[in-house]
């Protein structure tokens, strides 16, 4: 495989994760709390120490999907009346616990389980600011979240709920739409706002991921068109040298 079509398929194969991830975005746009995900592309150098002094000959110039990352801009809120529907106004995550730890959420529909325990439509606990499951009782019928993540019933306080703030949100790892790992340290929210009977919508918008979505389709096209073309110019070369002479 020649210079030219190794670098072809190097930006072949970037694009496709590009589309997959465009694809995944457009497919969570109503996933409460979804945050869209970017591809952050780079070249990847790759030096011919036997190219002497022809210029521009010295390095090959590969493309590759350095990292991906998540914006970071706060969905519009949709007041639902259920009381336990949850969203943050400001930065910061819900802390759930799920089988494999603490993981952080935007995701604020949460519901209440047989024993009491609020969770999320997973059925993952939600944790308060000391990272212990919130509960509540048979008889707190009437529960009232403050904005300062407070929760309360018509029989007192019951807790309050915890909102974590990443050491670097960008280096969240996704699990599901709407799971997060931190893999740096968090620390909890100075002034959280939460908002009772609502969720965040998605930050997501539709007709701009399509039409990023055609764009990308179209480079790959492209490329693909190329790369079947020199394909055939070998091919084509390879006939005329092998060609038995008259």
């Amino acid at each position: 495989m020649d210079n030219n079509t190794s670098i072809a398929l190097s930006r072949l194969t970037t694009q496709q994760r590009t589309i997959d991830m465009i694809a995944n975005n457009i497919a969570n746009a109503s996933t409460a709390g979804y945050r869209a995900e970017r591809m952050v592309f780079a070249d990847f150098l790759v030096p011919q120490p036997r190219m002497g002094t022809v210029q521009g000959g010295k390095q090959l110039y590969f493309t590759q999907d350095r990292a991906t990352y998540r914006e970071q801009t706060e969905g519009t809120i949709s007041h639902t009346g259920n009381p336990l529907d949850l969203a943050l106004g400001g930065p910061g995550y819900f802390q759930v616990q799920t089988a494999a730890g603490p993981r952080l959420t935007r995701a604020g529909r949460f519901g209440l389980m047989p024993d009491g325990t609020i969770a999320d439509e997973s059925g993952n606990a939600l944790l308060d600011t000391a990272g212990q499951p919130m509960k509540v009782s048979v008889a707190d019928t009437q529960l009232s979240v403050g904005g300062d993540g407070s929760l309360s019933s018509e029989n007192g306080p019951l807790g309050r709920i915890g909102v974590s703030v990443p050491a670097d949100p960008y280096k969240l790892v996704a699990e599901g739409s709407r799971l997060l790992r931190a893999d740096t340290p968090v620390t909890p929210a100075v002034s959280p706002k939460v908002v009772q009977g609502a969720v965040e919508n998605s930050d997501v918008q539709p007709v701009t991921e399509l039409v990023t979505m055609m764009a990308a389709e179209r480079d790959f096209q492209f490329v693909t068109q190329y790369v079947q073309a020199e394909g055939q110019r070998e091919q084509n070369a390879i006939d005329k040298i092998a060609a038995p002479q008259s």
